[in-house]
């Protein structure tokens, strides 16, 4: 055999050893971000228009399981207590127990603790984009919930009468909504909530999704290549002796 022929042969090895890692790392990446992703994210489909233009009546979003007690003002939360209804519901938190919410100041904005807060992902904004409501003081352990589409969410403004100030208890939180999944023009991570960063206790961190994504991505690219590459190498290694030959 010639010496460009056993060059080829050692080449096509060493490729056929290279491919099957790329293989193997690709089905841990892809098969492990898929199972961790399960794991800690639920889908939910939301139900009403109350928190558009965020998420959409019919979307499908991906909420990171957590404990109530994790959650911070501004984020997007999934809930379900009975005073509200029967069905999970999507809002955002907007105060937390020892706050005194408000709305609204001369810029038509909501306050929390008097300072007032910006919130770009709203529908509407300004004076016509809201309801007007007193300040309120939530309870400890409880949760001020507002939808963005402030004209039209049925939230913890309607239910200010109660005994709790329209609050409802950290325990009813079941996840925190990361992403819209479905449909696919509005995919995508929800966007971050600036108006509350400088408030105490600041915003949540963004949740594992955008590594798992990219997690599960790399590994689909890496065993479709690595799959690939065994017959291009084998067709390269026969082109090579043939002209060897």
């Amino acid at each position: 055999m010639s010496e460009a022929g056993r060059g080829g042969e050692g080449h096509g090895r060493l490729g056929g050893i290279l491919s099957g890692v790329a293989v193997a790392l690709g089905c841990v990446l892809f098969l492990g971000g898929f199972v961790w992703g399960a794991v800690l994210y639920q889908p939910y489909t939301v139900p009403t228009d109350s928190m558009h233009p965020t998420v959409k009546s019919g979307d499908r979003v991906l909420a990171e399981r957590t404990d109530g007690d994790t959650v911070r003002r501004g984020d997007v939360v999934v809930f379900q207590d009975k005073v509200w209804g029967a069905s999970p519901m999507v809002k955002r938190v907007v105060g937390v127990g020892g706050d005194k919410v408000a709305c609204c100041d001369k810029a038509g904005r909501l306050t929390v603790d008097g300072k007032p807060v910006d919130e770009p992902y709203l529908r509407s904004t300004g004076k016509d984009g809201q309801r007007a409501f007193e300040p309120t003081t939530i309870p400890r352990g409880k949760l001020f919930l507002l939808g963005d589409n402030r004209l039209e969410s049925l939230d913890s403004r309607v239910h200010l009468k109660d005994a709790d100030g329209g609050a409802v208890p950290r325990s009813a939180v079941k996840a925190r909504v990361d992403a819209v999944a479905w449909p696919m023009s509005g995919s995508g991570m929800l966007p971050e909530p600036p108006g509350f960063a400088a408030l105490p206790g600041g915003t949540s961190d963004p949740g594992p999704l955008r590594p798992l994504v990219i997690a599960i991505v790399t590994g689909a690219v890496l065993i479709l290549g690595g799959a690939a590459y065994g017959p291009i190498a084998r067709r390269m290694s026969s082109s090579a002796r043939d002209r060897a030959g």
